[in-house]
C-alpha cells in the first residue's frame, strides 16, 4: 500500500465520503485531494470545502459543471432519443463519465497516482466511474473502499466517525432513501421501495407535484431546436443548463416526469427505483416531434433501431468507448436538419405535442393532403408497388406453404 502517495476522491461532503477521506489517510497513509462537482443537484456544494478542510485536506476542487454536463453529455444523449429498457432516461448514468473525466484530469494536474469513489460493490456506478477512468488514464490505480473495508452499515460508519472525531451533520427531515440528483433527474432507492408491491410514499417526491394536484389549466411552451438541441424556450435563447433547469421547473409544476421502475443492473441484479425527470421527459417528447417532420424515414428508423444499443452503452458505463463515439458520430450527423419549433401542452402529468414547424420540414402538404393533390402523387403507382412487395408472399402461397 505504500506506493499510493496521493488520491483524488470524488467527494460529496456526506457521511460516506467523509469517512472515506479519513479511511484513505489511515489505510494508505496518503494525501487526499477532494473533488466536488456541481451538476445541478439542488444543494450547495461549497460547504464541502469546510468539511474537507476539517479532515486535513489541502487540495480541494469544487467546480460548477452544470453547463458542460448538459451541453456535452445530456444533449448528445437526447439527440438519440435515448431511453433504457423503455422507461429510464439515464439521469445517473450520464453524469458518471463527466465525473470520471474530471477525476482523471485532476489526478494528472496534482500528480496523484490513484482515484477513489464512494460507489458500492453492488451497483452500476463503480463500473461507470472505473471504466471511464481506465479509458482516459490506463495506468491509474482505483481505490473503491466499499469493496475493501468492513464498514458495511450506517451504524459502523457512525462508530468510525465517533472514534476518529469526524463531524457528522445531522439534518432534520433528511430523506431515508438512497438518492442521487443532478440537473437531469433525482433518483430514490431503498427503504419501502425494496418491496416491489409497495407504492412509493407521496412525500418522497421532491421535484414534482402529484399529477392529480397539478394545475387545472394547461401550460403551453414552445421549444426552438437547432441541429437537434434546444436553444430557446418561448423565443428566449438560453444556455443548455438553463434550458433544462427551466423545463424541470415547469414540468415539475405540472406533475410531469415521475416513473417507478425495476431495472436490470449491469452487475446482474434487478433494482427498483423511482425517478423524477421532468425536463428530460419533455425533451424526449419534443425531440421526437421535431424529428418527425425533419428526418428521412429510413434515417429515423435506423436511429430507432440503434437507440437501445446506445442506451445500454451509456447505462453500462461505456461513454468513453469507440462504439459510443461511432454511434454518436452517426447520431450527430442525422441532426443536421433537425431545426424548428415544437409547441407543447403540459397538463397533469402529460406532455402533448400540439404543433411543430421547420424550414427544413419534409412534410409536403401538397402530397399528404386528402383533398385534390393536383397530380403531385399518382395513386395508380401504388398498385405495382403493392404487387412487387407481395411477390414473395404470393409465391409461397402458390407453393402450398402455410403462412
Amino acid at each position: 500500500m505504500s506506493e499510493i502517495k496521493k488520491v483524488v476522491l470524488a467527494y460529496s461532503g456526506g457521511l460516506d465520503t467523509s469517512v472515506i477521506v479519513r479511511w484513505l489517510q489511515d489505510t494508505y497513509n496518503c494525501e487526499v485531494v477532494t473533488f466536488t462537482a456541481d451538476l445541478g443537484q439542488g444543494e450547495e456544494v461549497e460547504p464541502a470545502r469546510a468539511k474537507a478542510e476539517a479532515l486535513g485536506v489541502k487540495e480541494i476542487y469544487i467546480e460548477d459543471l452544470r453547463e458542460e454536463f448538459v451541453r456535452d453529455y445530456v444533449f448528445p444523449m437526447f439527440r438519440a432519443n435515448t431511453i433504457y429498457e423503455g422507461e429510464y432516461l439515464l439521469g445517473t448514468s450520464i453524469a458518471r463519465p463527466l465525473i470520471a473525466k474530471r477525476l482523471v484530469e485532476i489526478a494528472k494536474a496534482t500528480g496523484a497516482d490513484a482515484i477513489s469513489h464512494g460507489a458500492t460493490g453492488k451497483g452500476n456506478d463503480q463500473v461507470r466511474f472505473e471504466l471511464g477512468a481506465y479509458a482516459l488514464m490506463p495506468g491509474v490505480k482505483v481505490i473503491a473502499p466499499w469493496r475493501e473495508w468492513d464498514l458495511n452499515s450506517r451504524e459502523k460508519l457512525l462508530t468510525y466517525c465517533e472514534e476518529r472525531n469526524i463531524p457528522v451533520e445531522k439534518k432534520k427531515g433528511k430523506s431515508p432513501y438512497s438518492m442521487d440528483a443532478n440537473l437531469l433527474h433525482i433518483s430514490y432507492e431503498g427503504m419501502v421501495l425494496e418491496d416491489t408491491w409497495a407504492e412509493a410514499e407521496e412525500d418522497m417526491w421532491r421535484w414534482s407535484v402529484a399529477p392529480e394536484k397539478a394545475p387545472d389549466k394547461a401550460t403551453y411552451i414552445e421549444l426552438t431546436y437547432e441541429r437537434g438541441d434546444i436553444v430557446a424556450i418561448d423565443g428566449q435563447r438560453m444556455k443548455a443548463h438553463e434550458v433544462l433547469a427551466y423545463l424541470n421547473k415547469v414540468g415539475g409544476a405540472n406533475g410531469i416526469g415521475r416513473v417507478d421502475i425495476v431495472e436490470n443492473r449491469y452487475v446482474g441484479m434487478k433494482s427498483r427505483g423511482c425517478y423524477e425527470t421532468p425536463g428530460g421527459t419533455i425533451m424526449l417528447r419534443a425531440h421526437r416531434a421535431i424529428e418527425s417532420i425533419t428526418l428521412d424515414r429510413e434515417v429515423a428508423h435506423l436511429k430507432d433501431s440503434l437507440m437501445p444499443r446506445y442506451a445500454e452503452v451509456i447505462y453500462n458505463g461505456y461513454w468513453w468507448s469507440p462504439e459510443r463515439r461511432a454511434l454518436q458520430a452517426l447520431i450527430d450527423d442525422t441532426q443536421t436538419y433537425v431545426n424548428g419549433v415544437v409547441r407543447l401542452k403540459l397538463y397533469k402529468g402529460n406532455v402533448e405535442v400540439v404543433g411543430r414547424k421547420s424550414d427544413d420540414s419534409l412534410f409536403d402538404e401538397k402530397i399528404a393532403t386528402f383533398e385534390e393533390d393536383q397530380g403531385a402523387y399518382n395513386q395508380k403507382d401504388a398498385e405495382g408497388f403493392i404487387k412487387l412487395n407481395a411477390l414473395r408472399l404470393r409465391i409461397a402461397a402458390s407453393k402450398g406453404r402455410k403462412l
